[in-house]
C-alpha cells in the first residue's frame, strides 16, 4: 500500500491565542499543499485547548475556541480536564454542538454508564486511497472532581487498551491521542504494542523528534502553542518520522489577534455584579481589606469555621464603582474550585504552622489551576495562634473537636500540605473562586 500521511497536532494551548493565526495559517497551508500532492493530512488537538482564565474563553464557556477548531480545519480531538472538569456538566455536553469535527474519549460516561452522545470511544477515517486510520483517546483520571460534576471517569490506559483491541484489525494505522501524560504514555506503548502512534498531552512534554518505545512513536507538542507537532507516515515502507514546527519562527499572522479576542470577551461579560464604593488593593506579601473580606465570602460560602488561602490569587486591585464580571474575571482568572475539608484541632494546628513557610511567598507556582504570578502569603481567615495556641473563631482550637476549614482545590494535591490529599473533603464545583467573592458582594448589595 503506497501512501503518504501527514498528521498534524496541538495540545495544551490553555486559549493561548498569540500565535493561532500562524497556527491556523499552517495547518491550512499544509493540508492544501498535502492533498495537492495526493497526501493525506489529519489534524488532532489532543485536549486543554479551553482554558477559562482566557476572558474570550470564559465568556463564550468555550465555544469560542470550537469555532477556533473549526475555522483552522480540525478534524479530531479528544478532551483533557480543562474541557472536562472545568466546565459544568451541562456546559461540557453543550460544548461541540457546532463542531465540524470528532470528539473521541473513551473513559467518560454519564453517571448511568453511557458514552456522552457528542463523543465516541474510537473513530475510524477512511481515505481516498482507501487506507482506515483508526483514532482511540482518554483523558486524565480526576476522579473526585468527574464524579462531583456527574461524569464518570475510568482507566484511561485501560479504556484505550480495550478500544485499541477492538479496532486494531480494521484499520492500517492505529493513533492515540492520550491527553495522559508523559508516564502513562510511556507505558501505553509498553502494555499496548499495537498501537502505531501515541500524541501525548497533560504533562506538557515536547519531543522535538519524537520517541520510539518498541515500535510505536511517541510525539509531543509542549504547551501553549509554541508548537505545532507533525508525523509522516509512509504506508508502504512503514517509515515514521516525527518533527516539531516552532510557531514563532512561522511568518506573522494578524499580531493583534489576542487582543482582539479578549475585547469580545469583555463584552460577553459586561454583566454589572455590584458597585464598589470604596477601593482596595491586590496586595500579594501583605494582609489587605480584601483578603479580609475574601476570607469572610469563602467561609461563609462553604459553611466553615475558617479559611486558608494564598494572597496571590489576586491579579488585579478592586476599584472604586461599577465592577462587571469581566472586572472579577481579571482579579480572579484561576479555573480553581472551593473545597471544605474535615480536620481535628490538632491536624487544623499542624496545617497552620505548615503554612508559615518563609519560601512560599515568592514562589512563582506554575500549573494546579494557578493563573498567577507569585504564589503570595498565606493568609488565615477566621484562626490565629497566641501563645502556641491555635484560635478559631476566638476560642482555643480543642484538639479533638472536628473543624471545617474552607480552602483552594489546589491544596488538597498533596504539594503543599500532604495531610490536606488524604483528609475528608468536598469539592464545590462548578463555582471557581471569582463565582464565590462576586455572588458574595451580590448578596451583600441585596441586603
Amino acid at each position: 500500500m503506497s501512501e503518504i500521511i501527514h498528521i498534524y497536532h496541538t495540545n495544551d494551548l490553555h486559549s493561548h491565542f498569540t500565535h493561532w493565526p500562524r497556527i491556523q495559517s499552517l495547518l491550512k497551508g499544509r493540508r492544501q499543499w498535502h492533498e495537492e500532492a495526493g497526501d493525506m493530512c489529519l489534524v488532532l488537538d489532543i485536549g486543554d485547548h479551553v482554558d477559562r482564565s482566557h476572558p474570550f474563553t470564559e465568556g463564550s464557556a468555550g465555544k469560542g475556541n470550537i469555532e477556533l477548531l473549526n475555522e483552522a480545519g480540525y478534524d479530531a480531538v479528544t478532551i483533557g480536564n480543562n474541557e472536562g472538569i472545568t466546565l459544568s456538566k451541562s456546559e461540557l455536553d453543550e460544548l461541540y454542538d457546532q463542531a465540524d469535527f470528532s470528539v473521541v474519549v473513551a473513559n467518560l460516561l454519564d453517571m448511568d454508564g453511557k458514552q456522552p452522545p457528542w463523543a465516541s470511544p474510537n473513530k475510524i477515517i477512511e481515505t481516498k486511497n482507501g487506507t482506515k486510520i483508526g483514532l482511540v483517546a482518554a483523558t486524565a483520571e480526576f476522579t473526585p472532581f468527574y464524579r462531583r460534576l456527574g461524569w464518570q471517569v475510568t482507566s484511561g490506559r485501560e479504556a484505550i487498551k480495550q478500544e485499541a483491541a477492538a479496532i486494531r484489525q480494521s484499520v492500517d494505522l492505529l493513533v492515540c491521542m492520550s491527553h495522559l501524560g508523559i508516564r502513562e504514555d510511556e507505558l501505553l506503548a509498553v502494555e499496548c504494542p499495537e498501537i502505531d502512534i501515541i500524541l501525548g498531552a497533560h504533562t506538557h512534554h515536547l519531543f522535538h523528534q519524537g520517541k520510539e518505545i518498541g515500535n510505536t512513536l511517541l510525539g509531543a507538542a509542549g504547551k501553549f502553542g509554541y508548537y505545532v507537532g507533525h508525523i509522516e507516515i509512509d504506508l508502504e515502507t512503514r517509515k515514521m518520522t516525527a518533527e516539531v514546527i516552532e510557531t514563532d519562527q512561522l511568518p506573522e499572522a494578524d499580531e493583534g489577534f489576542n487582543e482582539y479576542l479578549v475585547g469580545v470577551g469583555k463584552q460577553q461579560m459586561a454583566e454589572t455584579v455590584f458597585y464598589n464604593e470604596r477601593p482596595m488593593k491586590a496586595e500579594w506579601f501583605k494582609h489587605s481589606a480584601m483578603a479580609e473580606l475574601f476570607g469572610d465570602a469563602l467561609v461563609s460560602f462553604a459553611t466553615a469555621d475558617c479559611g486558608l488561602f494564598n494572597a496571590g490569587i489576586f491579579m488585579e486591585d478592586m476599584p472604586e464603582g461599577e465592577m462587571t464580571r469581566y472586572d472579577f474575571h481579571r482579579m480572579l482568572p484561576h479555573p480553581i474550585n472551593p473545597c471544605v475539608i474535615d480536620l481535628s484541632g490538632a491536624e487544623l494546628k499542624e496545617i497552620y504552622l505548615q503554612s508559615l513557610n518563609e519560601d512560599w511567598p515568592q514562589l512563582e507556582l506554575k500549573g494546579m489551576g494557578f493563573r498567577g504570578a507569585v504564589f503570595g502569603r498565606m493568609i488565615h481567615s477566621g484562626m490565629d495562634m497566641h501563645n502556641h495556641q491555635l484560635m478559631v473563631g476566638g476560642e482555643p482550637a480543642d484538639p479533638d473537636r472536628i473543624y471545617r476549614l474552607a480552602t483552594l482545590d489546589l491544596f488538597t494535591f498533596g504539594y503543599f500540605f500532604p495531610a490536606l490529599k488524604r483528609a475528608p473533603k468536598s469539592y464545590f464545583m462548578p463555582e471557581f473562586l471569582r463565582d464565590v467573592f462576586g455572588d458574595y458582594f451580590r448578596m451583600k448589595t441585596v441586603k
